[in-house]
């Protein structure tokens, strides 16, 4: 019988998720920039160390959780697209995408609150 995921282990993992949706934010912001710019540089270089950053941390977190638990969480950076891309880049929310977000956020508490048992 598997232990039970700490809600601290679930904190870290959902800061580490955050940090990571920055990376797709680095992304766009150096897409934006002329190519071989200092600034596409300075956000292309941001995307590596973002990552660079959230493979290691993603192996530790691993250890004290199920992957099962770990990957079905990643579905939240979804959510931090949608938000980042309303906050930084003014796009538009529609109600699919917040039904979308809710079926999301529900894949994620039923796969977590099944795991517990």
């Amino acid at each position: 019988m598997e232990k039970k995921t700490s809600w601290k282990v679930i904190l870290c993992l959902h800061i580490l998720l955050f940090v990571y949706s920055l990376e797709s934010v680095c992304s766009k912001m150096a897409a934006a920039q002329e190519m071989f710019s200092f600034k596409f540089f300075l956000f292309y270089g941001l995307v590596l160390f973002l990552l660079f950053f959230y493979a290691l941390a993603w192996q530790r977190i691993l250890k004290y959780m199920p992957l099962t638990i770990a990957y079905a969480n990643k579905g939240i950076t979804i959510i931090w697209g949608i938000i980042w891309g309303a906050i930084l880049f003014h796009e538009t929310i529609t109600l699919k995408t917040i039904i979308g977000g809710v079926i999301i956020l529900a894949g994620i508490f039923m796969v977590v609150t099944n795991n517990e048992h």
